[in-house]
């Protein structure tokens, strides 16, 4: 422990933006465990280092009393006063103990408190600075894959692609560049657990906040996002500018922004809405491509009923009812969707119904 080794200390302090005093706190405890170790001491000891030169004290301390119970930590007030006058029963006597050796044991300590407390420090970085980006993207570098998760190099930090959060037209390889969603970050005995993501809706909400200006300065808003990942995601877009098409803003010129977005996403559609306050247009709009002849709306059942034309019925429900599934997920709305020939024959057998008369004889029973 010498000037050289302080200098060090001072110079990984500003790099790892470590504490200097929290440091060397923690190196003088680890001294203290050091001496008791190598000496067999049961003292009471302390260790003091010299902040700028690097110099290492051990002091025994005792506390004075009246009548000594334990010689290893208590000194008599008579002996005390030998060394002090002004010393009185429940002070502490300070004695220097430093073995002359210590230097040496004192480093290899030190050292490994330095290495310790920079990892530490190292995790407490990486954690600080990954927290703040939940739910944000982040470029990563495919490092392996294992059971089926796929580790992410993410600068200096690394998170983990469950399979559960995996696109399935993805396939993964190491050292493919890729855009991610950071769910979650924790805090663990080995250091931070990042967990990112390819499947949220959040990945294609922060894509389009990526690729559409208007969207950042607040022009357009964001409403709703659907999303069955690798397949297919609506969203719904709004503005409160009637000089801004908000559906043509995300589409961008000559389709220029969505496709950017699609290809990140390995060709999952995207369909673009505008959302509206009036739950039948709204509707109407979330089973687009599909063209809707008529939307009846039940507010208590947060429920609707949308009429299409014979030929636009396997359109509105999509293949396997995504089409139908995405819309209900992106309006909160429960759809029923039935074509014109539906319809008309639920009317007739209605209008039969109706038209068939009360049995007769029942009176006569009476």
């Amino acid at each position: 422990m010498n000037t050289e080794f302080m200098g060090a200390i001072n110079e990984i302090c500003r790099e790892k933006g470590i504490e200097k005093e929290t440091l060397m706190e923690a190196i003088e405890t680890a001294l203290v465990s050091a001496y008791k170790r190598n000496f067999g001491s049961s003292q009471n000891v302390e260790v003091t280092i010299d902040r700028d030169r690097g110099d290492i004290e051990v002091y025994a301390l005792k506390t004075v009393v009246d009548e000594i119970e334990d010689e290893a930590s208590e000194i008599t007030l008579e002996k005390a006063r030998e060394i002090d006058p002004d010393y009185n029963v429940e002070d502490v006597v300070r004695f220097k103990v430093t073995p002359g050796d210590f230097g040496r044991i004192a480093a290899q300590n030190a050292k490994q408190v330095v290495v310790q407390r920079i990892r530490e420090a190292e995790r407490e970085l990486i954690y600080n600075k990954y927290v703040e980006r939940e739910n944000e993207l982040v470029t990563g570098v495919v490092q392996r894959i294992e059971k089926g998760r796929v580790y992410v190099s993410l600068d200096k930090a690394e998170a983990i692609l469950l399979p559960r959060e995996q696109m399935y037209r993805d396939h993964y390889r190491v050292n493919d560049r890729l855009v991610f969603y950071i769910t979650e970050v924790k805090e663990t005995t080995k250091g931070p657990q990042i967990y990112v993501s390819r499947t949220h809706p959040g990945v294609v909400k922060r894509l389009f906040e990526r690729e559409v200006p208007e969207i950042i300065q607040g022009d357009v808003l964001i409403k709703s996002i659907a999303r069955e990942a690798g397949s297919r995601t609506k969203i719904s877009v709004y503005s409160d500018d009637s000089n801004i098409d908000p559906v043509g803003a995300c589409v961008g010129r000559k389709g220029i922004r969505v496709h950017q977005i699609v290809e990140e996403l390995n060709g999952e559609k995207i369909d673009i809405i505008t959302w509206d306050p009036d739950p039948v247009e709204y509707i109407a709009s979330a089973l687009s491509p599909a063209r809707i002849l008529s939307v009846q709306i039940d507010e208590l059942e947060q429920s609707a009923r949308v009429v299409v034309p014979d030929d636009q019925l396997s359109l509105a429900i999509g293949k396997e009812g995504q089409n139908a599934r995405l819309a209900a997920k992106l309006t909160g709305w429960k759809i029923d969707i039935k074509s014109q020939s539906q319809m008309d024959e639920l009317e007739n057998f209605s209008f039969l119904g109706d038209a068939v008369p009360e049995e007769e004889g029942d009176d006569d029973l009476l």
